[in-house]
């Protein structure tokens, strides 16, 4: 409908997170430079956070765009799910190899808030996972901004000590 009347090429107003049609404000730029950071610099575990719609799974999806050959990235965009995380002894194994074939692990886990404390609590037992004094997995948490009052709850002090970026993307102004 709108494609022939306005003479579009697609359809617009997608509701899925497109990095094409991402706007690179300021705050975004320094938002990607905060990211990019964590991970050039092997930073372990990176908080990133903001309130609903404003753009944060689209800049991961940007991001990944942009970051090189050498991560090996999962993402996880439904933290609604109740398992354990799979054998860390088979976990550390795959991790190594990936590093020993100058491959960067990265778990991103996106709508993070919904994690519940023992989810969380195996994401800090994750962050542990090393190789001498090589982290073996970087963890970028992306959540609205109870992720970050959930970690201010006592029991997740051990993880919240952890965080080496802490952003929080703030919406456009008028």
């Amino acid at each position: 409908m709108y494609e022939d009347y306005f003479g579009f090429k697609e359809k617009p107003f997608n509701i899925a997170p497109d990095p094409d049609y991402l706007y690179l404000s300021r705050k975004h730029q320094n938002a990607i430079s905060s990211l990019e950071f964590g991970l050039v610099d092997d930073a372990g575990l990176i908080l990133f956070t903001g309130e609903i719609g404003t753009g944060k799974t689209t800049l991961i999806h940007h991001l990944l765009r942009k970051i090189g050959a050498e991560f090996a990235v999962a993402v996880v965009f439904n933290t609604n799910v109740d398992s354990k995380a799979v054998a860390v002894k088979a976990l550390t194994r795959f991790l190594i190899d990936l590093r020993s074939r100058n491959k960067r692990p990265l778990l991103i886990i996106d709508e993070a808030q919904s994690l519940s404390l023992d989810a969380l609590e195996e994401i800090r037992l994750l962050s542990n996972l090393q190789d001498g004094s090589t982290m073996l997995l970087q963890i970028m948490l992306v959540g609205q901004p109870e992720l970050k009052d959930r970690l201010k709850n006592p029991s997740m002090t051990s993880l919240a000590q952890r965080i080496a970026v802490n952003y929080h993307f703030k919406p456009f102004e008028r």
